[in-house]
């Protein structure tokens, strides 16, 4: 047995929450080319290849590999990127990685998503049964009946065919033994991290009714199911992948709104979803999800310093009306207006005397109106 690594690549930022994205049998990382680089927006993606598949080394596994055995190169991938706690994301066979790590590690898990994939494989005979003709006559007579178990009529993905057909034969019968052993539905009812079920509508490997089933067991889990798609649905039907995952993981829009109310008070919030208008839903949407889901969120600077660095931000641009509505969230932050006062002192240093002085005033109209009003500023 090798010590080397499963095959990788990883997308996005190191500082941003790990993202593991696991791959079906047959296909290699490349099953997610239209799906990862988005994710890896708001991400650190790290996508593995199988053994056998792709760049990773056919000898990770053996004759009898089970899928904690997959699991482990998993756990090892992760331990060697420094990544200790992570999302995780699969396909198939990669799905049913990601259930073994939710039952058996989950401390290592934020949260699961296992797309077309299932909780048994159906039992071990027709997966024995295939294990050993490919270790008779290799994979190509698979390789060729790819598109109709992968994908409905009419469609295919050239890349993740050749994958297929350039798999090593022994790596891929031992993932076979894998599937044949793997059977979790006696486990799933103590799975407690955020799960989300994907199903393709036309898989026909593993159909709707098997996510159903992780769904009825798994408490607080999510079901989505995909019209259209058949087995490997990152590649088939990306952008419906895309907002499953998205809603998934967060932290997103629904969030970004409660945290927005906290910093902004109820009252501006209302006012401006009320004049929201279907021009301007999808700014307000962006908003809500990276200011105030992503921006706002992020624990590395409290509220008080983000207000502080805001205020200087808009009198430096000379925004006096949006200046008013954060003198207003610098309270409930918690600043007192002394520390206000001191803020914008500064700002004559960096930004200037006729900015801050504006900002001087604006700051003491709202004051001046938070006194009038006997309101101490902290309340949310």
């Amino acid at each position: 047995m090798t010590n080397k690594l499963l095959n990788h690549r990883a997308e996005g930022p190191t500082t941003a929450p790990p993202l593991l994205l696991g791959p079906s049998l047959g296909t290699s990382y490349a099953l997610w080319d239209k799906v990862a680089p988005e994710l890896s927006a708001t991400h650190r993606v790290i996508r593995w290849d199988l053994p056998g598949h792709g760049g990773s080394a056919a000898d990770l596994i053996g004759p009898g590999a089970t899928v904690a055995d997959l699991a482990g190169l998993v756990l090892t991938l992760a331990d060697s990127l420094g990544v200790d706690r992570f999302g995780y994301a699969g396909v198939s066979l990669g799905g049913a990685v990601g259930l073994h790590l939710a039952v058996h590690h989950p401390q290592r898990l934020s949260s699961l998503a296992v797309i077309c994939s299932s909780a048994h494989f159906n039992g071990w005979k027709a997966w024995q049964e295939r294990a050993e003709r490919v270790r008779r006559e290799g994979v190509r007579w698979l390789a060729e009946s790819a598109d109709a178990r992968w994908f409905t009529p009419g469609f295919t993905v050239p890349e993740l065919v050749r994958d297929h057909r350039d798999a090593d034969p022994e790596a891929y019968a031992a993932c076979c033994d894998a599937l044949a052993a793997f059977d979790l539905r006696d486990a799933l009812g103590g799975i407690s991290v955020p799960t989300l079920l994907v199903a393709g509508r036309q898989d026909p490997a593993t159909p709707p009714a098997h996510l159903r089933e992780i769904a009825d067991a798994v408490p607080g889990a999510t079901l989505v199911e995909l019209p259209g798609a058949s087995h490997l649905a990152p590649a088939q039907c990306p952008q419906a992948v895309l907002t499953a995952l998205r809603a998934h993981l967060g932290p997103g829009a629904p969030r970004g709104m409660e945290v927005r109310r906290e910093v902004l008070g109820d009252a501006h919030v209302d006012r401006a979803q009320a004049r929201q208008t279907p021009f301007t839903a999808r700014f307000q949407d962006f908003i809500a999800r990276y200011a105030w889901g992503e921006i706002w969120t992020d624990e590395t600077l409290t509220r008080r310093e983000r207000s502080m660095i805001t205020l200087t931000a808009l009198v430096a641009h000379g925004h006096y009306d949006e200046l008013a509505m954060h003198v207003r969230a610098a309270r409930r932050n918690g600043l007192t207006p002394d520390e206000i006062g001191a803020v914008l002192l500064q700002t004559a240093v960096y930004c200037g005397v006729p900015a801050a002085n504006s900002a001087f005033a604006t700051a003491q109209r709202v004051l001046a109106e938070e006194e009038e009003a006997g309101e101490d500023g902290t309340a949310g």
